[in-house]
C-alpha cells in the first residue's frame, strides 16, 4: 500500500442506495483519517458499513480498504472491541415467552 496519513482529515459517507428508511448513518467528516476509519469498524451496523465508503483527499476506501487501513500495524489509535449489536425484538420471542 502506499504511503497514507491517518492525521489527515476524512469524510465517510453512507451507502448510496438504502433499502431501509430508518434512522442509520449519514455522512460525517473526521479531524483525522484514523477517528473515521476507527468509527466505521467499531461503532457503524454492519449493514451500514456495507456499501459505505471513506474519502480521504482524492483517495476513496470501500468497507474492504476501510478495514485494511484499520488492521494496518499503522494505524495509530487503540483498538476497541466492538460493541454488540442490539438483537431485534420479534414476535417470536414475545409468544415464547407466555
Amino acid at each position: 500500500m502506499a504511503a497514507f496519513s491517518y492525521n489527515t482529515a476524512a469524510e465517510l459517507f453512507p451507502a448510496a442506495i438504502r433499502k431501509k428508511k430508518r434512522a442509520g448513518f449519514a455522512y460525517r467528516r473526521f479531524g483525522t483519517a484514523a477517528e473515521a476509519v476507527r468509527f466505521a469498524i467499531e461503532e457503524l451496523p454492519a449493514d451500514s458499513l456495507n456499501g459505505a465508503y471513506l474519502q480521504v483527499d482524492e483517495a476513496r476506501f470501500d468497507q474492504s480498504g476501510i478495514r485494511t487501513l484499520y488492521e494496518s500495524q499503522d494505524f495509530p489509535l487503540e483498538r476497541r472491541p466492538r460493541a454488540p449489536e442490539p438483537e431485534p425484538a420479534s414476535a417470536d420471542a414475545n409468544a415464547d415467552a407466555a
